[in-house]
Parts: structure tokens; C-alpha cells; sequence
């Protein structure tokens, strides 16, 4: 049976001095008995009597190996960690008439955001009687919105708070596969580059000496 140990979370065999506990366990019937009785069954199953839970009316204990039993209690906390997500938001600022380059460049970015799992908050900042232009700046925030849509979702509509319109963007989940990245790019002439074809070397023409029975025009 496992020797007392200040370091143990959870009090043990005769460190529990209560008069009576619940006792539960593998092929054990839920009963309440006295602590004594509830030892001398662990020593029978050669296991530990193990308080799990101090403040029940009377206190609950589990008649099991204690190495045993804190294995599994972090193997079972190791498990809940990987279910949590850590969501990250990054935020994404626009003036109220952001030019074109400069929104496709903050539109790869919140790409390459909801790409890796972040949250994107986007707001337009109004600065002085920028705030006239409101509308104009709503407007930019649903425009980013629709050119997000494959990779993420919008959590909440654009809203004025103070001098700010703010709009949150909330990844998508997929499945483990991440869509493929446009490559966004400022477009500055129209006009497709025309591809060159590879120009031939001119045929040199021969002037020397011309032999009897060749032919140097072919």
C-alpha cells in the first residue's frame, strides 16, 4: 500500500480520520461504513483507500492503487487541455477611405489569420469629422466581410462604438484542411504581358570559295 506522502493531493489510508466515508470503486457496491472497515478493505485488495471527494456528507473514497489512480487523474486532465482552443484575436485597422493597396494588403493578413485559427477584429477609426463618413466605413467592413466568407464567419455585424466601427471575424472550422490562399495582388495596368516568341539566329551566308558538288544554299 502506498506510504504517506506530504506531497499528495488527496488524503490517504490513515490519513483520512473522518468516523465513516462512502466508499465506490471497481467491483465495489457504493455503501457507507466506518473508515476502519473501509481500510481493512483496501488492505484486503491489497489498494489504497483514496478520498476523492472531502466535502460530501460523509466524505467519498476510492478503493484503488493511488499511482494508479493520479495517472489517470492527469492522463484525464492532459485530455480536457487538448480540448481547449486558445482563440487569438488580432485586429485589422482601416481608415474610412483606406485606399485599395492597402486593403488587399490588410485583407492577406486577416487571411493568413483565420488561416491559422485567430480571430480578426476589424474596425474603421474615425478621426475628427471622419465621422461624417460612417457609412462609407460600414460599408468597407461588409465588403471585407463578403471577401472573408470562405474563410471565416462573421460573429457581429458592424457597430459604432465611440469613434470606432468595429466587425469581429471568426475562423471556420474545416475539417482540418485550410483553403488555399489567393494570392492578392494590386493590379496596376490592365494590359497582359505579351510573351515574346525566341527570335531565330540569322543564317549566315557562306562567301567563300565555292566547291564543285556542294550545295550551300540548302
Amino acid at each position: 500500500m502506498k506510504k504517506d506522502d506530504k506531497k499528495q493531493q488527496y488524503r490517504v489510508n490513515e490519513q483520512i480520520r473522518v468516523r465513516e466515508v462512502r466508499i465506490v470503486g471497481d467491483g465495489v457496491e457504493s455503501a457507507v461504513v466506518s473508515t476502519s472497515k473501509a481500510l481493512q478493505m483496501a488492505e484486503q485488495r491489497g489498494v489504497d483507500l483514496v478520498e476523492i471527494s472531502p466535502n460530501a456528507e460523509p466524505p467519498v473514497c476510492r478503493l484503488i492503487d493511488y499511482s494508479k489512480f493520479i495517472y489517470q487523474q492527469k492522463k484525464k486532465q492532459k485530455e480536457m487541455k487538448a480540448k481547449q482552443t486558445v482563440v487569438n484575436v488580432k485586429e485589422i485597422r482601416f481608415g474610412p477611405q483606406t485606399d485599395d493597396h492597402d486593403y488587399n494588403f490588410k485583407l492577406k493578413h486577416a487571411i493568413g489569420f483565420l488561416s491559422d485559427g485567430d480571430k480578426v477584429k476589424a474596425y474603421v477609426f474615425f478621426k475628427g469629422r471622419s465621422i461624417l463618413f460612417k457609412e462609407q466605413g460600414e460599408v468597407l467592413l461588409l465588403r471585407f466581410a463578403a471577401d472573408l466568407e470562405e474563410y471565416g464567419k462573421v460573429e457581429s455585424l458592424p457597430a459604432l462604438e465611440g469613434k470606432r466601427m468595429i466587425m469581429f471575424i471568426a475562423p471556420k472550422k474545416l475539417g482540418g484542411q485550410q483553403p488555399k490562399k489567393p494570392v492578392v495582388e494590386e493590379v496596376k495596368d490592365d494590359a497582359a504581358p505579351v510573351k515574346k516568341a525566341p527570335q531565330q539566329k540569322a543564317r549566315k551566308e557562306y562567301t567563300g570559295p565555292k566547291v564543285e558538288g556542294e550545295d550551300f544554299d540548302d
